[in-house]
């Protein structure tokens, strides 16, 4: 299992989530995605994106400044 970083940070939507689904594609299953946003739409979207995908999220942080998921690549087509 390896755990990527991937900073979002001053993107504004669509493109956090768009660059997650590309990120997620070469994850193997039970790699982790850890995803660092400031859009606060992204909370809205990554979940929906990651509800399409058949992985698994949580938001670890959430505050002012950004908003941190942790994205579980499943092993679901």
């Amino acid at each position: 299992m390896t755990r990527t970083t991937l900073d979002l940070t001053g993107l504004k939507c669509p493109l956090p989530a768009l660059k997650t689904r590309k990120a997620l594609k070469p994850l193997k299953a039970g790699d982790q995605l850890e995803v660092h946003c400031t859009d606060p739409l992204s909370v809205i979207d990554i979940p929906n994106l990651i509800r399409e995908t058949g992985d698994k999220v949580e938001i670890t942080e959430r505050n002012e400044a950004r908003i941190v998921f942790l994205v579980e690549k499943s092993d679901a087509p």
